[in-house]
């Protein structure tokens, strides 16, 4: 498991006095103001929310000393994480995305299908980013029915891959003479 899991990334800045747009990744977004200090993906640097309300789909933070618009500016599209041991236990069928990352996925008949490299939302639901040894990533709904098992003790997801991904063409598909 990863030791430091990415809970927010900051944003534009909103108006003048250095408070920032403030995407979250946590189930309850103003939370990132419970956590302490935030650290950057390299730990170089240390932020703090000082305030925060919700709008829109995401935060107007500002951080301990923040105080202008062009310090604000410069942070833009900086990631903010944690201490992994700071995060709650997940209840079961519950996973950090960041504990999925680099698991192997294989077939329900335990034929490999690559790693997952990635989980995203693009607001429909979680989709499951997997990438072959060799090719295009296949991009598969994060549902029980698609990913019936996630052994996170083994590293490894089951995929159950659509009807529609299945290799070959239907045999009806085929051309006259």
């Amino acid at each position: 498991m990863p030791a430091h899991i990415c809970i927010a990334r900051i944003g534009a800045p909103h108006g003048v006095r250095g408070a920032v747009k403030l995407w979250t990744f946590t189930e309850d977004p103003l939370a990132v103001q419970r956590y302490g200090p935030l650290l950057t993906k390299d730990g170089a640097r240390s932020f703090e929310v000082a305030t925060a309300r919700e709008v829109k789909g995401h935060l107007v933070a500002t951080l301990k000393g923040i105080a202008t618009r062009e310090e604000a500016e410069r942070l833009n599209g900086i990631e903010l994480y944690i201490a992994r041991e700071k995060l709650p236990d997940t209840d079961e069928h519950e996973y950090y995305h960041a504990d999925l990352i680099g698991l192997a996925a294989v077939t329900a008949a335990g034929e490999p299908l690559g790693r997952v490299a990635a989980i995203h939302n693009f607001g429909a639901g979680d989709i499951i980013e997997i990438a072959p040894p060799h090719g295009a990533t296949m991009l598969l709904p994060f549902t029980h029915a698609v990913v019936p098992t996630v052994d996170l003790a083994n590293g490894r997801v089951t995929i159950e891959l659509p009807d529609e991904l299945v290799a070959g063409a239907p045999e009806d598909d085929r051309s006259a003479p």
